[in-house]
């Protein structure tokens, strides 16, 4: 459930004072832990380092990020993949396939 309309968005005041100190290098990512913090319009164009419990990722903010939390957008879980007997059938069957090549062109100076 979103936050109340009443209360406004959460907006964390450290997180804005380092991008204004930041103001003149918007390449360098600004390190962060707050991940529920919303994105505003003074964050456009800036690179954060999203902490997502292990290590820091960088998201660059663009203007359609503007509403959305900073947390939305550096993964806490890593996606290997499905496993199984099926899936290991899929690939061998994919490994197995010969690689189509396209015909060869005719030569322009075989035709009369």
């Amino acid at each position: 459930m979103g936050r109340s309309a009443k209360k406004g968005p959460y907006i964390y005041g450290r997180l804005l004072a380092k991008v204004k100190k930041a103001s003149n290098d918007r390449r360098t990512p600004i390190k962060t832990w707050a991940r529920a913090a919303t994105i505003t319009p003074e964050m456009v164009g800036y690179t954060f380092g999203v902490h997502n419990g292990k290590q820091h990722i960088s998201v660059v903010v663009v203007e359609n990020m503007v509403g959305h939390k900073l947390g939305e957008f550096a993964a806490t879980r890593k996606f290997t993949r499905h496993g199984g007997r099926m899936q290991r059938e899929q690939e061998q069957a994919v490994a197995q396939k010969p690689a189509l090549t396209p015909p060869p062109k005719a030569d322009a100076s075989k035709k009369k």
